[in-house]
């Protein structure tokens, strides 16, 4: 039978114990993946392997698709009220929040996160998305159509019925529940495939929503390989929708694989290289701050960081030694110790990357102006690094490095600074920082991407949809918009008098 990983916290910030089962959480139950594989998890900040859990395939995709679909057809979906619904995931917000100190010391364990940075934002992120959508779950509501005295017309929202999800390591609690919550509370079930990078937080999440009350079924994980576990749920000819949060490169097999077997729907919140304009009126101190949040939270591992940082010339100069000098005063370390402000990169391999970027800049003649190695001894650290004197062919400009790495260039006009935020292929977030109104309405209005911030960072909230424009994606997470991606619309006509 499956194992449990437990770990014992005592650290400056959360001190007892955490436990996980390691098994498939597979129509209510724990269980051993069909071929008994397992995957490594390691801890970013010293690299130490600190448990195994399992290692699913597509013969358990199989298995977890088909007890969805039978929990959708037996004891979810439209055989359960919308007001039900929303009560068990009211349920399940209270249980993350009665569990938030140790489910986010097992984020940040996970993942490399700042403990005070998974407890205040993802955590709290969870169980505010949680909340919203049991709000939501008895008010999708369809309309009555007039159309003649002879007809009666109306439509109804159904949920699709099996949904895949797939979510990243990089916020694997909050990008889960982002999808999880509107999912359910439309009454789809749900197949979630967890990064294998970071997949403690979602076997801990089946527990509580096994201890809410959800029927069995409705709530399946399978933690595995994208290129196995991921292509299988993405090919299963049961799933009706799947929802993809990661690179754009596999966001196109996503696409690619669901028209090439059954036209299954998808959403999907891909990569980005977001534009940041600050203008000569922005307020210095606080423009800095906010900078710094967006380009650096996470060490950069945001889909939505504002890494092209366009200054006008009339504080560039301020603004630069500004900037590197707030980005030199971070404080790296393990994401328990209270003084830590970023932790490590996510793994070796993301370290590697992120380092090639770096040669990769100062190779093609930017400036290197803060950072731009990797922090000596244990984890994967990489110094927050900022480049200037840049070029907009060089690839530290247009690729998406996803870590703490930014560019800093200077325009003249606003005119300029729209041009050359837009000259990308993504276009999931930018900023604008000006005291100026109209301009930053002007601004935001102009920028191609699906989310523009005005004198503030990557602030979220579950009211307000986040997705993205061009090569970023296509899709809402969050907000009333979300609801659309996890329903479908039917049509009833009724004959109240038509004789043919």
């Amino acid at each position: 039978m499956p194992g449990t990983w437990t770990h014992e916290f005592k650290t400056d910030l959360f001190k007892g114990s955490a436990q996980v089962n390691t098994g498939l959480f597979i129509n209510g139950k724990w269980v051993d993946p069909v071929d008994g594989e397992t995957i490594d998890v390691y801890n970013p900040a010293d690299g130490s392997v600190i448990g195994k859990v399992s290692c699913g395939s597509a013969k358990d995709i199989d298995l977890a698709v088909n007890a969805a679909k039978a929990a959708y057809k037996s004891s979810w979906g439209l055989k359960v009220p919308g007001f039900e619904r929303g009560r068990l995931l009211y349920k399940l917000a209270e249980l993350l929040e009665k569990n938030a100190d140790s489910l986010a010391a097992i984020e940040a364990l996970d993942a490399g996160k700042s403990f005070q940075h998974a407890r205040h934002m993802d955590v709290q992120d969870a169980i505010n998305n949680l909340r919203y959508y049991a709000g939501w779950a008895d008010k999708t509501h369809g309309q009555t159509i007039e159309t003649t005295e002879a007809k009666f017309a109306y439509t109804r929202h159904e949920p699709i019925g099996v949904v895949g999800l797939i979510v990243p390591w990089n916020f694997p609690l909050m990008i889960a529940v982002w999808k999880i919550a509107p999912a359910l509370a439309t009454g789809n079930t749900i197949v979630l495939k967890q990064s294998e990078v970071t997949p403690l937080s979602a076997l801990k999440l089946a527990e509580f929503i096994k201890e809410a009350g959800f029927p069995d079924g409705v709530f399946n994980v399978v933690t595995g390989f994208g290129q196995t576990a991921g292509q299988a749920l993405t090919e299963h000819p049961l799933v009706g929708k799947v929802s993809f949060t990661g690179s754009t490169l596999i966001g196109r097999k996503v696409m690619e694989t669901a028209a090439k077997t059954n036209l299954k729907r998808v959403t999907l919140e891909l990569g980005g290289k977001s534009p940041t304009i600050v203008f000569d009126d922005a307020d210095l101190e606080q423009s800095v701050k906010w900078v710094c949040a967006a380009l650096f939270h996470h060490s950069g591992q945001m889909c939505a960081a504002g890494t092209r940082i366009f200054v006008q010339e009339g504080i560039y100069d301020t603004f630069l030694r500004a900037l590197a000098g707030a980005a030199a005063s971070i404080q790296q370390g393990d994401g328990f110790a209270k003084s830590t402000q970023q932790g490590p990169v996510v793994s070796q391999v993301q370290l590697e990357r992120v380092l090639s970027y770096i040669e990769s800049g100062k190779q093609e003649g930017a400036t290197l102006v803060a950072g731009g190695a990797r922090r000596p001894g244990a984890g994967y650290f990489v110094q927050p690094t900022i480049f200037a004197d840049v070029k907009p062919d060089m690839k530290i400009v247009r690729e998406e490095i996803f870590g703490p790495v930014g560019v800093v260039v200077k325009f003249k006009t606003e005119e300029e600074a729209i041009e050359a935020a837009n000259d990308t292929e993504y276009g999931l977030s930018s900023y604008v920082y000006t005291q100026n109104v109209s301009r930053a309405i002007r601004v935001s209005n102009a920028i191609e991407a699906g989310t523009c911030f005005v004198n503030v960072g990557s602030v979220l909230c579950p009211q307000v949809p986040f997705g993205g424009y061009k090569q970023s994606g296509h899709g809402k997470e969050m907000g009333e918009y979300a609801l659309e991606a996890f329903t479908q619309v039917k049509a009833v006509h009724i004959n109240l008098g038509m004789n043919l």
